[in-house]
């Protein structure tokens, strides 16, 4: 009983065992006065043909001619007298004949036609029978020959139907369990980390659907896997390089024999913070990332002029840009403010990330155009364009990475660490906006980021 297949089987068989027995009991109880019925009427017409054969013989041995009756209709003859003798015909030998009655010997003897009732003991009927001006009692029961075969056929056919059944249902059986070992053998396989798991069960019912979850399961966790592979590599590569510039710097200027002028050791020195200062923002990239990814990020909705704060993150960025003489112009609806409602302090960093890149890679005398505009009444839209090196189409798909690096240009930038615009897209779709890009390799990008006038506030994501 331990295993599932054992106890199909089992539930199987019992499930018919009980089904037959309780069809054959019920079956019993609906017939019964109908069988009883229709086994009496047989016998009544037979004892019938026996008096007709009789009349129309004429034999002068009447033992002999009942003897040849009972074997020929396969029913217990009796014939009483009218002194209380009695002469019985058994068809099958060694058996005896039941006892009548009296009082239906008397009912018969006196010219009626008897039929066995509850009280009696098994079936009979009785005809009154007339020989040689004497009157007779003849009787008629069931024979034992009769219901024997019956019972033996009947007992015959319930073993076939066991039997056949329980092969059935062995072979059913193993069809149902399979598939839920290998759906077992893969579950194992996955707890102790082997993701290359794929289970080939056709089938259109449960089971099927079940092991297309688990399929489903397994290339999501092959996924995860590697995003996480991915994941530690990207962390372990940012990590390292500034801290071998900083180790490799920090022992220069620790060892007493290399001379060194004075502008020497500041660069040394002027490095050292640079590269600290990048672990500390990829630290804080991290930090923000998996808080943004938590189910417990606060999200403070407030409402605020967005185009003020867009003159604001222009403003913080003119070093940048004015160090590259990069032209930075926005355009907004005229008239009133455009008022928002967001976490605007989460919005202020996309601001950051999106117009910092487009002046990273903007050439010098270029320009970076901003654009807030209502396509919706319900929406307010932000692009944010630039003229810089643009980006290839099959690379856009894969911006939103963790530490993606576009090119060469990108990838030997030593300021970032590619985690600007996943941070960007989460705070995005945080807001339940989106974000979309646009892009000509030599020409330009434009980021257009699209957001709710209201968005979901006093919640905690």
């Amino acid at each position: 009983m331990k295993t599932l297949y054992v106890r199909v089987v089992l539930t199987f068989l019992a499930v018919i065992v009980i089904s037959l027995v309780s069809s054959l009991l019920i079956s019993l109880a609906l017939f019964q006065k109908t069988l009883n019925a229709t086994g009496k009427n047989d016998m009544i017409a037979a004892g019938n043909r026996i008096i007709r054969v009789y009349e129309q013989t004429n034999p002068p041995d009447l033992d002999i001619l009942m003897d040849n009756m009972a074997e020929l209709v396969s029913y217990t003859l009796q014939l009483y007298d009218g002194n209380g003798g009695v002469n019985s015909y058994v068809p099958t030998k060694g058996r005896k004949a039941g006892k009548i009655n009296p009082e239906s010997v008397r009912k018969v003897l006196q010219g009626e036609l008897y039929r066995s009732q509850g009280k009696d003991n098994g079936t009979f009927v009785g005809l009154p029978f007339l020989s040689e001006g004497k009157h007779y009692a003849l009787f008629l029961q069931s024979s034992s020959k009769n219901e024997g075969a019956l019972i033996r056929l009947f007992f015959t056919i319930l073993l076939l139907m066991l039997a056949i059944g329980s092969l059935g249902i062995l072979v059913a059986g193993r069809y149902v369990v399979k598939p839920l070992q290998a759906m077992t053998d893969a579950t194992k396989r996955l707890a102790k980390g082997d993701f290359e798991v794929e289970l080939k069960i056709n089938r259109g019912d449960e089971l099927g659907t079940l092991s297309r979850s688990i399929n489903d399961m397994a290339r999501d966790i092959r996924q995860m896997e590697r995003m996480r592979q991915d994941f530690v590599s990207n962390v372990s590569h940012e990590i390292q390089s500034p801290l071998t510039s900083i180790s490799g710097f920090a022992k220069a200027l620790k060892d007493g024999n290399l001379v060194i002028g004075e502008d020497e050791r500041v660069r040394y020195l002027d490095i050292i913070v640079t590269e600290s200062d990048r672990l500390s923002r990829l630290s804080d990239n991290l930090l923000k990332l998996a808080s943004l990814e938590s189910e417990h990020h606060p999200f403070k909705a407030e409402s605020y002029t967005l185009d003020e704060q867009m003159r604001r993150v222009i403003v913080s960025c003119e070093p940048q840009w004015s160090a590259k003489n990069i032209r930075v112009d926005m355009e907004s609806p005229s008239g009133a403010a455009v008022r928002i409602t967001a976490d605007k302090d989460q919005l202020n960093q996309v601001w950051m990330n999106l117009l910092g890149n487009a002046i990273k890679f903007t050439p010098s005398a270029g320009q970076v155009f901003i654009v807030i505009s209502r396509p919706h009444p319900n929406e307010i839209a932000v692009a944010v364009s630039d003229s810089g090196i643009g980006i290839a189409p099959e690379e856009i798909s894969s911006i939103f990475e963790r530490f993606y690096k576009v090119d060469k240009s990108r990838a030997e930038d030593r300021s970032g660490n590619g985690l600007g615009l996943a941070i960007s897209h989460k705070i995005v779709a945080l807001h339940h906006g989106s974000i979309e890009v646009k892009s000509t390799v030599g020409v330009g990008t434009t980021f257009t980021v699209t957001l709710p006038v209201i968005s979901p506030s006093n919640s905690v994501l």
